[in-house]
């Protein structure tokens, strides 16, 4: 067992010696949008395999076109601290491990917008050691290299939103019908619930979990002050 375990640490430190000297190029990104997407190339390859085709519809924005709701409704769904942490938010981290302890698999989870970037930029949903530690390297190179709100804008931009619709604006076309910048405080909870799990999840569906976790979003936007309660009207009454 000590021998398996000792070669599997050798495997992965190699790897990552490999890695780190093929490392992609990160400083292109300030000013280029990617084209295509490593999770792109990897949806294409799993529906080829199947004998389907598969077609990407995305549409580039700017970060300034997308209301300003939608894009705090998307951080409170995915990462609340986003302008806070470095790359990482370790809590979430610890939680998420003792979670995969207690169910006895190796999921992780507790990712922030820019590992969430990284992997999607670069690498594959698929959850073994060596794509984390691939993952950590990037979001670590992100985070030093591009501004928060270019990490936000690229996100926002390569992000899936359900079976091949990537990005905020094909989203907002594909399930409302319209520009994201034209999307209420409700479609853009409901958008940023799915982001979790948008292959099994719709924001037009009729989920009971979606409509929760849409609501809890919404909610929160209200507390905060990000937008206003709505009141029923009053009737005034007038004494003669």
């Amino acid at each position: 067992m000590k021998k398996i375990l000792l070669i599997f640490i050798l495997l992965s430190i190699s790897g990552l010696v490999y890695y780190t000297f093929t490392f992609p190029n990160i400083s292109k990104l300030k000013k280029e949008n990617p084209k295509k997407t490593s999770f792109m190339e990897y949806r294409e390859r799993a529906s080829k395999k199947k004998g389907k085709s598969y077609k990407i519809t995305q549409i580039w924005v700017p970060l300034s076109t997308v209301p300003s709701y939608f894009i705090k409704a998307a951080l409170i769904a995915e990462d609340d601290k986003f302008w806070s942490h470095e790359g990482f938010d370790f809590e979430a981290i610890k939680k998420a491990i003792e979670k995969d302890i207690k169910k006895g698999k190796f999921a992780f989870g507790g990712s922030t917008i820019t590992q969430q970037l990284a992997r999607n930029l670069y690498l594959t949903p698929e959850k073994t050691l060596l794509r984390k530690i691939k993952e950590a390297i990037i979001t670590w190179r992100i985070e030093r290299v591009i501004t928060k709100k270019r990490i936000l804008e690229l996100y926002l931009n390569v992000v899936e939103w359900g079976d091949g619709i990537f990005g905020i604006e094909a989203a907002s076309r594909y399930y409302y019908n319209k520009p994201s910048s034209e999307l209420t405080p409700e479609e853009s909870a409901r958008l940023a619930a799915v982001l979790p799990n948008p292959k099994r999840y719709s924001p037009t569906g009729e989920s009971k979990y979606i409509e929760m976790r849409a609501r809890l979003i919404l909610d929160i936007m209200k507390m905060r002050g990000i937008i206003l309660p709505e009141y029923e009207e009053i009737t005034p009454l007038f004494i003669f």
